[in-house]
C-alpha cells in the first residue's frame, strides 16, 4: 500500500512547500495511543492549526502506514518539496522516521503527545546525531508545532536549511520555560547500609515469564555485577498456577483493591476476580521458587492467548511491599526496581516516557504504578481501578501520585556497566485518556533538550521517589559502574 494523499492545507504562488508526513498505524489493535484511536480527527486538528497559523507555506501532505516501504515511497519524490515536517501520529513501530530526516531539506519532527511517543523518543539520538538540518518539536500546546513551522517561511528569504533547523531550534528554547521553584517537600530518605543492600541482593532471584529483554546474556551480567539471578519460566508454568489460584483468596483481594479506590471505572467484578487470580498465582510462584519477585511478558501473554488476565493489579501489590512486578518481561528495569528497593526501602515503577517542552516536564505514563511511593510504612496515595489502556480490557491501576517531591529516574544496565539517571520535581498527575493510565509529571531538573537527544537503552525508565543522587552515585562506585547523568 503507497502513502495515502489527504486533503493538503492551503497552497499559493511563491510559497515553500513542505511534505506533511503523518506517521500513524491501524486503530484496529492495541496501539499507543489506544486502540480505536481517532488518527483524522488529530490529523485534521494539526492541518487546521497549520493552515491557520502557517498561511505563508504550502504543506503537500501525506500519511504513511507502518512499513519502512511508505518512507520510501515519499522521499522518491523529494524534488518536489522544499522540506519535511513528520507529524509521529501514532505508535507505529516500522515508520522509518529517521529516513525521512536524511534529505538534508530542513526537516522538523513532531511528537503527537502519548500516540508517537515511543518511536520519537527512542529515535530521537539517531536522528540529532545525523548531523542534517533537523529539530523537533514534542509538546502538550499546539500552538508550538506552529510556532516553529512558520520558520519554513524562511526558506523564501533565501535562508538555508541550516538556517532554517537553527529558527526551528530556537523558537522551541525560546517557548520552553525554564524558571522553576526546586523547593520540594521534606522527604528524608532512610540510613543505606550498602554492604548489607549488596549481600542481599546477591541472594536475590527475580522469576522471568515468557522471554526477557536481554536475554541470557543479560541475565549473566545481572548476576555478575549486581548479583540478582534471574529464573526464567515458562507462560506454561504460570498458567498452571493460575488455574489452581484459590478463588476465595482471589475474590478477597480484587474486594480489598475495589473497596480502596477513589473509583472502580470500566473493570467488572469478573475482570477485578481474574486479576485478583493473577495475583495469588504470582505470589505462589514468587513462594515456589523462594524469589523476591516476578517481571512478565504480560503484553505478549495477554495477546498471544497465554494469559486469561492481565498482572497489572498484582504488580501493584508487589511493588507496595517492596517485591518486583515487572512488566514487560524487562529485565533492566526489574534489576533497577530490587536494587532501588533494597537500597532506599521504596518501590519503583517502570514507565514509558513522554517529554512536554510547554511545561519543560516529562511525564512517566505506564498501566502499573505503586500506590505507596514512601514505602511500606508510607502514606498510601489515591488511585482509580481501570481498564489497561491499550487495548481497553483487563484491570490496572491509575496511580495519583504525589506532586511536589523529588523523583529520581533511572536504570541500570550491567552489560554495559553503565546507568543513566535524571530527576524531576513531580508536578501533578496527566488527566489525558490517550496511552497508560498512570500518568505522573515530573519538571525536568537539568537540560530537557539533552534529555531527549540523548534517550538511549530503550525506552523504559523505573522511576523511584526521592532525591537518590548521592545513593545512585555510592552504587556506582562500589559496584564500578558509569553513571551518566542524562539531563
Amino acid at each position: 500500500m503507497r502513502p495515502q494523499p489527504v486533503r493538503a492545507a492551503q497552497s499559493g504562488a511563491g510559497k515553500p512547500k513542505i511534505r506533511l508526513v503523518f506517521c500513524e498505524t491501524t486503530n484496529d489493535k492495541p496501539i499507543w495511543p489506544n486502540v480505536g484511536y481517532d488518527f483524522d480527527q488529530r490529523r485534521n486538528q494539526v492541518l487546521k492549526c497549520l493552515a491557520d497559523g502557517c498561511p505563508d507555506i504550502e504543506f503537500l501532505t501525506e500519511r504513511v502506514m507502518d512499513e519502512p516501504k511508505h518512507s520510501a515511497d515519499v522521499l522518491a519524490r523529494d524534488a518536489e518539496v522544499d522540506g519535511y515536517l513528520v507529524c509521529v501520529q501514532g505508535l507505529g513501530w516500522n515508520n522509518d522516521i529517521v529516513k525521512l530526516c536524511t534529505t538534508g531539506k530542513p526537516s522538523l519532527v513532531v511528537d503527537n503527545l502519548f500516540g508517537g511517543s515511543g518511536l520519537f523518543l527512542v529515535k530521537q539520538p539517531e536522528i540529532s546525531a545525523s548531523g542534517k538540518p533537523v529539530d523537533w518539536v514534542s509538546s502538550s500546546n499546539d500552538e508550538d508545532i506552529v510556532a516553529s513551522a512558520r520558520n519554513f517561511a524562511l526558506l523564501r528569504e533565501g535562508k538555508t536549511a541550516a538556517e532554517v533547523a537553527a529558527a526551528f531550534r530556537a523558537t522551541r528554547r525560546q517557548r520552553t520555560p525554564m524558571d522553576a521553584d526546586w523547593t520540594c517537600k521534606e522527604d528524608p530518605i532512610r540510613q543505606v547500609d550498602y554492604g548489607a543492600a549488596l549481600k542481599r541482593l546477591r541472594d536475590t532471584k527475580i522469576l522471568v515469564v515468557g522471554g526477557g529483554w536481554g536475554g541470557d546474556a543479560f541475565r549473566q551480567a545481572a548476576r555478575q555485577v549486581v548479583g540478582v539471578t534471574f529464573v526464567p519460566i515458562t507462560f506454561d508454568e504460570l498458567a498452571v498456577a493460575y488455574k489452581q489460584a484459590d478463588k476465595t483468596q482471589a475474590k478477597e483481594f480484587a474486594e480489598r483493591w475495589a473497596a480502596a479506590a477513589e473509583k472502580v471505572m470500566e473493570p467488572n467484578a469478573v475482570d477485578l476476580e481474574k486479576s485478583g487470580a493473577m495475583y495469588v498465582a504470582m505470589k505462589q510462584l514468587i513462594d515456589h521458587h523462594g524469589a523476591r519477585g516476578i517481571s512478565i511478558n504480560c503484553l505478549g501473554g495477554f495477546y498471544g492467548g497465554h494469559m486469561d488476565a492481565y498482572p497489572c493489579l498484582g504488580f501493584t501489590q508487589l511493588n507496595n511491599e517492596l517485591l518486583v512486578g515487572g512488566c514487560e518481561a524487562d529485565q533492566m528495569s526489574a534489576l533497577t526496581m530490587i536494587t532501588m528497593s533494597e537500597l532506599v526501602g521504596r518501590p519503583g515503577y517502570i514507565s514509558d516516557p513522554v517529554i512536554d517542552t510547554s511545561k519543560n516536564e516529562i511525564i512517566y505514563a505506564h498501566c502499573v504504578a505503586m500506590t505507596k511511593p514512601f514505602g511500606p510504612d508510607g502514606q498510601d496515595n489515591p488511585f482509580r481501578v481501570r481498564n489497561h489502556s491499550e487495548d481497553r480490557k483487563g484491570v490496572s491501576i491509575q496511580s495519583l501520585l504525589p506532586e511536589g517531591y523529588m523523583t529520581s529516574s533511572l536504570e541500570i544496565n550491567p552489560t554495559l556497566r553503565q546507568v543513566l539517571f535524571h530527576q524531576a520535581k513531580s508536578s501533578g498527575n496527566s488527566d489525558s485518556d490517550m496511552a497508560c493510565r498512570t500518568k505522573l509529571r515530573g519538571i525536568v531538573k537539568g537540560d530537557i533538550e539533552k534529555l531527549t537527544e540523548n534517550w538511549r537503552m530503550g525506552w523504559h525508565r523505573v522511576t523511584v521517589y526521592g532525591d537518590l543522587k548521592e545513593h545512585v552515585t555510592e552504587l556506582c562506585g562500589r559496584l564500578k559502574l558509569t553513571l551518566i547523568e542524562e539531563a
